[in-house]
């Protein structure tokens, strides 16, 4: 990393974890989600750099100067920033790449990192099979957003990839895999332009949508207590 990331390391709630590349089988190995998350796909995976937590509204603050003028949860910094369209994340990340270079991961990224990467054991969800040890759901969540990094971690130490809030990938939604890159590059050919990818479920989501597997696409201008997003850095 150059020099430049010394200086955004200090804002809060920006710790990145390092993410060894590797190759992984993407999508739904089960068979039991929709056919959005088919067909399962060899990705390769070049390292890079992904975020220990969503952006947090502290982080949010610190860059912007200001909150987002809708937010859900406020009081806490530490909770998720939410009420964040895609487009909004791409304002933040051209404030904060005045410093450096960040940006959104790809779908192939998330989901490589949210199974555990090269140490991943097949978890259902990103750390367990049992969602309530590592993420905040419809059943537990009491109808709100929750402070990032009270659950467990993953096998890579991230948190919070499976529910609080869904997280936006940088690719254009497509409708399912076919001709999806094989690299774990972004996907901004095809599909429907006026949509982006989703990721990881929410605090008002049930179990099934907080599956490492499961996608979710969206309109680029929504905004929604629902939605936040994490850093990934090459």
């Amino acid at each position: 990393m150059s020099q430049r990331s010394e200086i955004p390391l200090l804002l809060p709630h920006l710790d990145l974890v390092f993410i060894q590349g590797g190759d992984f089988l993407m999508g739904d190995e089960h068979g039991d989600l929709s056919s959005a998350c088919r067909p399962v796909h060899k990705v390769t995976v070049k390292d890079f750099y992904l975020c220990k937590y969503p952006v947090t509204q502290a982080l949010w603050r610190a860059v912007m100067g200001e909150d987002p003028p809708e937010l859900a949860f406020k009081g806490s910094g530490n909770r998720p920033v939410e009420r964040v369209s895609w487009d909004d994340t791409q304002l933040f990340i051209q404030q904060l790449n005045e410093l450096t270079g960040y940006r959104l991961p790809t779908e192939a990224e998330w989901e490589y990192a949210a199974r555990g990467g090269i140490y991943g054991q097949g978890f259902k969800y990103a750390g367990s099979n049992k969602l309530k040890e590592v993420g905040w759901y419809d059943e537990n969540s009491h109808d709100e957003t929750k402070p990032v990094g009270l659950k467990f971690p993953n096998e890579l130490s991230l948190y919070d990839m499976s529910g609080n809030v869904w997280e936006w990938c940088q690719d254009v939604w497509h409708e399912n895999y076919d001709g999806a890159p094989d690299d774990g590059s972004v996907w901004m050919e095809g599909g429907d332009q006026n949509l982006r990818v989703v990721r990881g479920g929410s605090w008002d989501y049930n179990t099934d949508y907080c599956r490492v597997a499961r996608r979710g696409g969206s309109y680029l201008d929504i905004r929604t207590s629902l939605f936040g997003f994490r850093l990934a850095r090459s």
